[in-house]
């Protein structure tokens, strides 16, 4: 798990966010890794995946 204190981290918020802005998930690319934080609850932090299983499962997902 990453903490708030990865502010090098350049998030973006899903696509399928809701219109509203509730219910959001940002993720953030870097080399090899993906991660995911909630919008509501940033400083809470971020979890980290291995892209290979960030990608398994967007395709699963879909």
């Amino acid at each position: 798990m990453l903490t708030s204190s990865e502010s090098h981290l350049h998030f973006r918020k899903s696509s399928y966010s809701s219109a509203r802005g509730q219910d959001c998930v940002e993720v953030a690319d870097t080399p090899g890794t993906s991660a995911v934080r909630d919008t509501q609850n940033r400083e809470l932090g971020a979890l980290a995946f291995p892209s290979f299983e960030w990608t398994a499962l967007l395709r699963v997902a879909q």
